[in-house]
């Protein structure tokens, strides 16, 4: 696979969390083709974080089905939830609601989200 076949399947991202400082991560694009370049697509955006067991998510505008939908998810993973158009991070144990779209993973600073409180502005961007 070339380098710029790499970029296209792979788009590194970051995270802007109000007050507490950035986390990394990175979409992985065969994991859910569709919701992948959609999310890409509609880059930068930024919620208000809601919090859900061991979950960080937020309303992005995106609206999507379900696409290759999974019912458990490990610890680091970004998905997107189609049933509440919002964009997931799993920070610790906890499982989805319902089915999400899973787009990839934090990979620096994961813990930040444990820190995260309802009403938080994140802001996510193209690294």
């Amino acid at each position: 696979m070339s380098n710029e076949e790499k970029e296209i399947s792979r788009v590194r991202i970051k995270f802007l969390i109000e007050g507490l400082g950035e986390a990394e991560g990175e979409l992985v694009r065969h994991l859910a083709p569709r919701t992948v370049d959609m999310v890409v697509r509609k880059l930068p955006f930024e919620g208000r974080a809601a919090l859900w067991k061991e979950e960080v998510y937020f309303e992005i505008p995106v609206r999507m089905g379900d696409e290759k939908a999974k019912g458990v998810v490990e610890k680091g993973t970004i998905a997107f939830w189609p049933m509440g158009s919002a964009l997931c991070i799993f920070y610790g144990e906890s499982q989805p609601y319902s089915p999400v779209n899973v787009l990839g993973k934090v990979t620096k600073n994961l813990e930040l989200f444990s820190k995260v409180k309802s009403g938080t502005t994140i802001k996510v961007e193209k690294l």
